[in-house]
């Protein structure tokens, strides 16, 4: 509900319905008054989910040649700071031969080429015989450049954090041999937490991204304020919930930790009147409003029901005060009393 109409609202006026509410003598029903607004009110949905790393706030670290753990340096869970080192790895004998040859045939292109060159001065060889030549030399030039991007010169590689953050995951020992590109490690940058959570898929379309968000840790706290940034297109395989994403001020959780979030999805316009206003019965809902110092029933539709505002619909007169206390036992035409 919008803080505006939830404030009017809260301010329940015991003992000011007005000279019209007082009333004397036996017969007559003890009740306060509030005031009844148009307005707003927010409908919330809610789902379970822990704070995650965000898809596009973490890195994966890994080596693309085959090898070995040789060292882990840090442990998932463990701070770190851009460049600290992460893990040892040494690179495995057949890379490191792959390598070697690479290096062998350039020397070989190379020597090629001179001794053609050589022999054209000489008129011995022709053009086209030193055009291959040169172009070997340019071949096994670009093939060992790509062994060592990928790493295959350096037989031990020390991987490092890229940025700031948290270890996330690190699904590797010490001693395990891997193939080229295995995820040895995975770094979340802090405060690229988001909370991930699960929706009945009924509620789905009611949802939308940038939509406000509260989001609470299930072993106790204040609330934090978050937006929706993500939903999913489908069910989550395991929960058969439609999860989404939800993001929330920077530090104030910490990868893992559980939570509730209560997700907008729409709002209900109409009366706002106290939920204990509300009186249902085999008549039908209704409330009662003070006309001349004396309870007039309204008939009207309840909208949307909350703890303490229910949203409503009807022919109410935002003139004259609503009954809250007493309205259950009031009849249409009953005599009323402000409370003391």
């Amino acid at each position: 509900m919008r803080r505006g109409a939830g404030l009017a609202l809260l301010v329940l006026a015991a003992g000011c319905g007005g000279p019209e509410a007082e009333q004397s003598g036996g017969g007559s029903v003890a009740i306060t008054t509030a005031t009844a607004r148009q307005g707003h009110m927010t409908r919330w949905i809610s789902g379970y989910g822990s704070a995650v790393a965000a898809s596009n706030g973490t890195a994966t670290l890994s080596v693309a040649q085959p090898g070995q753990v040789t060292a882990m340096l840090v442990t998932p869970g463990a701070a770190v700071r851009a460049g600290e080192p992460i893990l040892t790895f040494a690179i495995a004998p057949s890379a490191l031969a792959g390598f070697e040859a690479a290096s062998t045939t350039l020397a070989v292109a190379i020597h090629q080429r001179d001794t053609t060159r050589a022999l054209l001065a000489q008129q011995l060889a022709t053009r086209d015989q030193l055009t291959q030549a040169e172009k070997a030399v340019v071949d096994a030039q670009a093939a060992l450049a790509a062994q060592r991007r990928e790493g295959a010169a350096n037989a031990v590689q020390t991987l490092r954090a890229p940025f700031d953050g948290v270890v996330a995951t690190i699904p590797v020992a010490v001693g395990d041999r891997t193939q080229a590109g295995v995820a040895l490690a995975t770094i979340a940058k802090r405060g690229a937490l988001i909370a991930t959570v699960g929706v009945d898929p009924a509620e789905r379309a009611r949802l939308h991204p940038g939509s406000a968000a509260r989001v609470a840790r299930l072993n106790g706290g204040g609330t934090l304020p978050g937006t929706v940034r993500r939903i999913d297109a489908q069910l989550n395989p395991t929960t058969h919930l439609v999860d989404v994403d939800v993001g929330f001020p920077t530090g104030a959780l910490l990868s893992g930790e559980a939570v509730r979030v209560d997700l907008a999805a729409g709002e209900s316009s109409g009366w706002l009147v106290p939920h204990d206003s509300v009186v249902t019965g085999d008549q039908g809902d209704r409330v009662f409003q003070i006309s001349n110092g004396k309870a007039k029933a309204v008939p009207i539709t309840v909208i949307r029901s909350g703890d303490h505002v229910d949203v409503v619909s009807g022919a109410i007169d935002g003139r004259r005060p609503v009954v809250v206390t007493g309205a259950f036992q009031l009849e249409d035409g009953g005599a009323v009393r402000t409370a003391r």
